[in-house]
């Protein structure tokens, strides 16, 4: 049997509401001249994009494997957050993404300690490959 490749892209339009969308790219992320924005605010509706455990205005991933830089990628879309208005404990989803499932375990253990109570609905899943080199 023929291995077979899903590729599913999520869009979330704003096109038909009568709201407009801010784009919110904040210093550190200009820096890196990336091509997408940290955020976008849609009325009340605040969409992220992903974040990997890169030290802040760099392309350098946090030291510690796994842990740390599942710390710093879950440190990243706090300060988004934040600096946006918004709290981890506003958060309504989470897509995961991570290079070996294997680590499935040690990542939740990272994750746990940034819900402590009512969790996001999650996916997670493996990829072949994530940017900068990161593991999540």
């Amino acid at each position: 049997m023929l291995g077979k490749r899903i590729v599913i892209l999520g869009f979330i339009l704003a096109a038909a509401s009568a709201q407009s969308a801010d784009y919110l790219v904040s210093k550190e992320a200009k820096a890196l001249d990336l091509p997408f924005s940290d955020a976008v605010r849609v009325g009340n509706l605040l969409v992220l994009s992903g974040q990997l455990g890169n030290l802040p205005g760099t392309t350098e991933l946090a030291p510690g494997g796994m842990a740390g830089e599942a710390h710093q990628a879950m440190e990243n879309i706090k300060a988004i957050l934040e600096r946006n208005g918004s709290s981890m404990d506003r958060v309504v989803k989470c897509t995961v993404m991570l290079t070996d499932i294997a680590e499935w375990p040690a990542f939740n253990e990272v994750y746990v300690t940034y819900f402590p109570g009512p969790k996001p609905a999650r996916s997670a899943f493996a990829a072949a490959g994530l940017a900068f080199g990161g593991k999540v």
